[in-house]
């Protein structure tokens, strides 16, 4: 199972980085709206996610000779899925180091988003105070890496875990993607 899990965290975490990346740049450059980057950015995880799948189907075919338990699918699922999510953070900070500016741009544009929008169009004042607050705790997470971890985590995770339990059970069904040639099995 191990170089299953390896193999496939390793590919989806890498897909994910590389998309972090993208994303990052592009959003940095304005290429893409700011309001759009939660939507961008969930696209990511369900593109490199993929991999949850074929990890599965990998470990199905090649280890359990064309079957599976729905309980080893997500084993193997939610394992990818962390390997994934790790990466993913890795990803993200290592953005922020190689581009230092980042952090700064990316705070004053939350800021504009949240604070500075809402105020110009007339929004209440306690929504304003709760907007700065979480302008506040974004500063706080991008400044404390272990927080920031924890964040990376809560992000990919529900998502790796929907991902896995699909696939799982998508994977019991032998007929579903059967093994081509059983004896390579």
């Amino acid at each position: 199972m191990t170089k299953t899990v390896l193999t496939f965290g390793i590919l989806s975490g890498l897909i994910i980085a590389a998309l972090v990346w993208t994303t990052a740049t592009l959003a940095d450059r304005d290429a893409i709206a700011f309001e759009r980057l939660d939507i961008v950015g969930y696209a990511s995880m369900l593109i490199a996610l993929t991999m949850v799948f074929f990890g599965i189907k990998s470990y199905r075919d090649n280890v359990g000779k064309g079957t599976i338990t729905f309980w080893k699918g997500v084993q193997v699922g939610f394992l990818i899925s962390l390997i994934s999510a790790f990466l993913y953070w890795g990803g993200a900070i290592s953005y922020g180091i190689v581009n230092p500016n980042f952090e700064a741009n990316f705070i004053r544009k939350f800021t504009d988003l949240k604070v500075n929008k809402p105020a110009e169009q007339g929004a209440p004042q306690a929504q304003i105070d709760k907007a700065k607050s979480e302008v506040e705790m974004m500063q706080t997470l991008f400044k404390n890496p272990v927080l920031f971890f924890l964040v990376c985590l809560m992000e990919m995770l529900p998502v790796g875990i929907v991902v896995t339990l699909i696939s799982a059970a998508l994977m019991r069904r032998r007929e579903l993607l059967p093994v081509q040639d059983p004896s390579v099995a």
